[in-house]
């Protein structure tokens, strides 16, 4: 499992853990049942903190994507597909939340940017 930390992007470090084991549960790169390191192990590993480390690991958990076991470990737990559909749609209105932001900054019009997103998205 790899996982990159930067410190340039302004956004946590345990959101950047979760948003990277997140998609590699999504796209099948961690399976259901696999182990994850454990928190310590990860800490040392990133060289960043263990507090760092629970806090993503309980987000994970708490999102639905992990499960952890006292004296076991953590694990990837088995996906509902509509949970990872969700996911997938949450990440979808964000990135699109932030077109239309620059859209309007830009004053590009609607007509403009639904033609933009068909073509994108491979229509005409």
């Amino acid at each position: 499992m790899d996982i990159i930390i930067s410190n340039s992007t302004g956004e946590p470090i345990y959101e950047q853990i979760v948003k990277q084991i997140k998609t590699q549960i999504m796209t099948g790169e961690l399976k259901a049942g696999d182990a994850l390191p454990s928190m310590r192990a990860l800490a040392q590993a990133l060289r960043i903190s263990v507090i760092t480390t629970k806090r993503a690991y309980e987000e994970l958990e708490r999102d639905g994507f992990i499960e952890s076991y006292t004296g076991r470990g953590s694990f990837v737990k088995g996906q509902n597909t509509e949970l990872l559909k969700e996911e997938y749609l949450r990440q979808a209105e964000a990135h699109l939340a932030e077109a239309c932001e620059v859209a309007r900054r830009c004053d590009i019009s609607l007509e403009e940017l639904t033609s933009i997103l068909e073509m994108l998205y491979g229509g005409n």
